[in-house]
């Protein structure tokens, strides 16, 4: 009414690429700019939003030839009331960017409560900053603003805490990762390995799916996202998305089944036209209905193709075939089969931890039975029934039809679950078929709960599975319990274990150390007394290798020197004044002084005997007749 376009896909399209926002999606494909309309009889604007009742009026009232969905009958350049104008304001706080769409005629207070809504922040907190003709109050009418379509907003609260830096922190990490999404593609039983950033949006994943799986994103039914997320505009590092694989499902979504009451209204209508006008029933098929549709049994039904093949070597492949014969003719809201053995679907359903364990739901179809088409299109193609059969049930799938495949199975049935079982399955007849066994694992044999035949209503198939989904959820319970208490003990026993291997290596550990330290000890003893047994050798070489010491009555000129320890000793000898300086190092260096260790220094004037010329003798560095000298250690 508001656009002129008639094209349902059309139409669906631009509201899909504006985020179903009606009002963003209408402004995109009318022209207008400050709320002025373009029309081929001049320029001239309209009372009342671009999709309200005056528009519509006004194209009502207007003449054939104009192909806008706004037709004017104001003549050209007649002025009459101003359209509001739609503003758009990207408002951005922090981390998040709000987009708010107003008329001009709103006031600044109303942007406020908006994002008072959207950051739950008190309107009165918040300081909205950004107006290209200064700061305003919350009364300010927009209009007055002058301001252009698109507008760029922030938000301050001065008064409120910053938020968490180690929150941001975690949130940028999600945004920087990358998740494996392993999307099933229900129809055909295929999976696909995406990856994708944490900064992708949901929207972005659905969109990829449909170039992978041809579905559109209106039409796509999901299983598995998280409960938060809920808008498509969500990144996946906020989504609630499992770390660093998530398992998703997506389906085509079929339209709603028609109730009982409905599809007999429709048939009455087939043959009141059959019976007024046969040439129309003739040409039916012209409008896409067949025979088959016309009394109420869909065309697909008549096919002759099995739906298993006879002798198949292979489960899966014979469950595949079955899935996709089952999808040609009840549509793809169906059941999800699972493709396997029959072996493989116990695994599946009874063989997982506790919490995860399911029913095991067995489908017996049978093409001969006159219940089946019904049973399948109304009852198992509900789409309660798909659904709650998807949450609480594996549902496993065989086709009776052939004698071959119907031993098979009873053969199977006997070995799982007996001959009783077995024999009740025998002696059903075909037009007892379809049936539906309910099958719940136990710990000792798997025990059939419910065995549902074809004549039967989607409410009572329904209750029949909340009955049996009860008594599974006791015994679940109980596993659970008796599980949670086993895996208790195992936690306790696992702990005391790795507390006394911890408690070993900390003994080991302990004990390596006080060797390695006895045997660094040792080490260090050793090399001491070697370092102490060099030292003495050298020092017992240099004392036999002295000079004698001159006599106090020797002829010759004699320096006596007297030396003071660092421990505040003294000892004195007599030299030569002729010898050596070298002769006083090797003196006291033989009485534990080495001279690389200590330094001689002289008292007046204080010097360092040490630094000089050890070939100088005596009376050259002025150590004749007699001198003090003390010995300090060197730095």
């Amino acid at each position: 009414a508001c656009t002129g376009i008639e094209n349902i896909d059309e139409a669906i399209t631009l509201l899909e690429q504006n985020n179903w926002d009606l009002v963003a999606a209408i402004n995109g494909v009318i022209p207008q700019e400050n709320g002025i309309l373009q029309s081929e009889y001049g320029v001239e604007t309209l009372h009342g939003p671009a999709y309200g009742p005056t528009s519509h009026s006004a194209a009502a009232s207007s003449t054939p030839s104009s192909s806008s969905a706004f037709r004017h009958v104001v003549p050209s350049r007649q002025i009459v009331e101003r359209q509001p104008r739609m503003l758009d304001f990207r408002v951005e706080y922090r981390d998040r960017n709000v987009d708010v769409v107003l008329e001009d005629s709103s006031t600044v207070g109303d942007i406020k409560h908006i994002l008072e809504n959207e950051l739950q922040i008190p309107a009165s907190k918040m300081l909205l900053k950004g107006w290209k003709t200064g700061d305003v109050d919350d009364s300010t009418v927009l209009k007055s603003l002058h301001l252009p379509k698109n507008n760029s907003l922030y938000v301050l609260t001065p008064d409120l805490p910053p938020p968490s830096s180690s929150h941001s922190g975690a949130l940028q990490e999600s945004l920087n990762q990358n998740f494996m999404l392993i999307v099933t593609h229900r129809e055909v039983q295929r999976e696909y390995n995406l990856n994708f950033s944490g900064s992708s949006t949901i929207q972005e994943v659905k969109r990829n799916v449909y170039d992978l799986t041809s579905i559109p994103v209106r039409h796509q039914l999901w299983e598995g996202w998280p409960s938060s997320a809920t808008d498509d505009s969500m990144t996946l590092a906020v989504s609630g998305l499992t770390f660093p694989c998530h398992r998703l499902t997506v389906g085509r979504r079929s339209s709603p089944v028609q109730t009982r009451e409905q599809s007999e209204e429709q048939c009455t209508d087939v043959h009141m036209v059959s019976d007024s006008d046969g040439d129309d029933f003739e040409d039916a098929t012209e409008f896409g209905v067949d025979d088959g549709e016309m009394f109420g049994v869909a065309s697909s039904a008549l096919r002759k193709s099995p739906m298993m093949p006879e002798n198949a070597e292979n489960e899966g492949d014979a469950l595949l075939q079955f899935t996709a014969e089952f999808s040609s003719r009840y549509g793809d809201c169906h059941p999800v089969y699972f493709i396997g053995s029959l072996e493989a679907a116990f695994q599946e359903a009874f063989y997982g931890k506790a919490r995860d364990r399911k029913l095991l739901a067995i489908y017996l179809h049978h093409d001969e039975s006159v219940l089946t088409n019904v049973f399948c299109s109304q009852m198992l193609c509900a789409e309660s029934i798909v659904s709650y059969l998807s949450q609480n049930f594996i549902t496993w799938a065989w086709d009776m039809t052939k004698e071959a495949n119907r031993a098979r199975f009873l053969t199977m049935c006997t070995r799982h679950f007996g001959s009783v079982v077995a024999q009740t399955i025998r002696t059903q007849k075909t037009d007892q078929f379809p049936l539906f066994l309910i099958i719940m694992g136990k710990r000792s044999s798997n025990e059939v709960l419910n065995v549902i035949q074809g004549n039967t209503t989607v409410d009572e198939l329904m209750m029949r599975l909340m009955a049996a989904m009860e008594i599974f959820s006791a015994q679940q319970q109980e596993d659970i319990k008796d599980e949670d208490e086993r895996e208790a003990r195992e936690n306790v026993k696992r702990e005391q274990d790795e507390a006394y291997r911890i408690s070993l290596e900390a003994d080991r550990a302990k004990r390596e150390a006080q060797e390695r330290e006895m045997a660094e000890q040792f080490r260090l003893e050793q090399i001491r007394k070697e370092q102490e047994e060099e030292r003495e050798a050298i020092r017992l070489s240099l004392e036999q290798s002295l000079p004698p010491e001159p006599k106090e009555e020797s002829t010759e000129s004699v320096s006596k020197l007297r030396i003071r320890t660092p421990s505040g000793e003294f000892f004195e000898r007599r030299f030569l004044a002729s010898s050596k300086l070298q002769v006083v190092f090797d003196f006291v260096a033989s009485k534990g002084y080495p001279w690389e260790e200590y330094k001689l220094l002289g008292t007046f004037p204080r010097r360092d005997v040490t630094q000089l010329d050890p070939n100088k003798s005596l009376l050259e560095v002025k150590l004749y007749p007699q001198e003090t000298l003390f010995l300090e250690a060197k730095e």
